[in-house]
């Protein structure tokens, strides 16, 4: 069979012909530029026709809103020949996190449920890449904000290290773990070291505070157990205890420091010393319904990563009985970004999960 390689305009177009089929529905997007969009695929198309070496020529994408397009993050993107077809959906403005995103056409739904919330505050973005309008959609994560929606929609969400004391730091959503490779090398400017030899891991299903629905800390465990079966990796038995990190967030956001915090921090140093890897499921309640969470905090698992600053990937476990997927969280040391991607390229060759076989049927 011959291969030919697309152009950025085709590609681009076929992007924005599955947006119009799925998206008066999904409502993932706040804003579409399709005539920029499609300029934009020609000036691609041109440089490459000059010879331009572009890392991700005319591979289109969707822009957080609250990012907006000139980004540092979508600068870079654009830089290396991504199109960006429009802005996806985010909740209201707030300073607390919130699970849902919403347009001026309603609320963001779930690819896998459409009675469910695909998560948030990237909502759009994990409802865009889920559903196959997009490979990779931009986001940021100051509470589990990338993770919580890779979790509920089935995709990769990374939060990469936090270098400073600030909370949110950017990232994306994206299919595979090969996209997410690709993603994190854009954005550093340079090849992530992934490590070599066996990988030690600690597992907890609460981090020694949080109240978790039996079936999400199950199908986590379960994917972490396909990794030690496959030997990726080998469980270690230091037992895994912070403090729920509620009060520290909240303190955080108000530019406040608080015990919690430093209490936190030397637990999870300690847990590195011995183990290179934590996992744990990434939410502890699967997608909630449009009339909101209730008592439940989505963020529970989440938000202790972005306070201590350690990198936290979400990657597919697998599908609860209710049809919606669950997250499995890996958190590794500072810096050890290039770890967690090799992690769960390893889930995707043992689970199946990062194939076409675990799809969303979108309406």
């Amino acid at each position: 069979m011959t291969r030919r390689e697309a152009s950025a305009v085709e590609v681009v177009g076929a992007a924005l012909d599955r947006l119009t089929e799925v998206d008066g529905c999904l409502r993932a997007f706040q804003e579409v530029w399709p005539e920029r969009a499609i300029e934009s695929a020609r000036e691609v198309d041109r440089a490459v026709a000059r010879g331009d070496r572009l890392r991700m020529a005319g591979v289109p994408i969707g822009v957080k809103a609250w990012q907006r397009g000139e980004a540092p993050q979508t600068r870079r993107l654009r830089h290396e020949g991504c199109v960006v077809l429009g802005l996806t959906s985010v909740p209201l403005p707030t300073r607390d996190w919130q699970t849902w995103g919403i347009t001026d056409r309603g609320l963001t739904l779930n690819p896998w449920r459409l009675d469910r919330t695909p998560g948030g505050s990237s909502a759009g973005s994990g409802a865009a890449v889920a559903s196959g309008i997009v490979p990779l959609a931009t986001g940021s994560d100051g509470a589990g904000s990338l993770r919580i929606p890779a979790a509920w929609c089935g995709a990769i969400g990374l939060k990469p290290t936090n270098h400073t004391k600030a909370l949110a730091v950017d990232g994306a959503i994206v299919r595979t773990s090969r996209d997410a490779l690709l993603h994190s090398s854009v954005l550093n400017g340079t090849e992530l070291e992934n490590g070599h030899g066996p990988v030690r891991a600690a597992w907890s299903s609460t981090l020694g505070f949080a109240a978790v629905d039996p079936e999400q800390a199950g199908i986590a465990r379960a994917a972490a157990e396909r990794l030690r079966v496959a030997r990726v990796i080998d469980w270690g038995d230091h037992p895994v205890v912070l403090a729920d990190p509620e009060p520290a967030w909240r303190a955080a956001v108000n530019g406040r420091q608080h015990p919690v915090r430093q209490t936190n921090d030397d637990a999870l140093a300690e847990v590195f010393r011995f183990a290179d890897l934590l996992c744990t499921p990434t939410t502890p309640i699967a997608p909630h319904g449009h009339e909101g969470p209730g008592d439940a905090f989505a963020v529970a698992l989440t938000w202790a990563f972005n306070l201590s600053g350690h990198p936290a990937l979400s990657a597919p476990a697998g599908l609860a009985a209710d049809g919606t997927p669950v997250g499995l969280q890996i958190v590794a040391a500072h810096g050890r970004e290039g770890l967690l991607l090799r992690i769960a390229r390893e889930l995707e060759d043992v689970s199946g999960f990062g194939t076409s076989v675990q799809r969303p049927r979108t309406p």
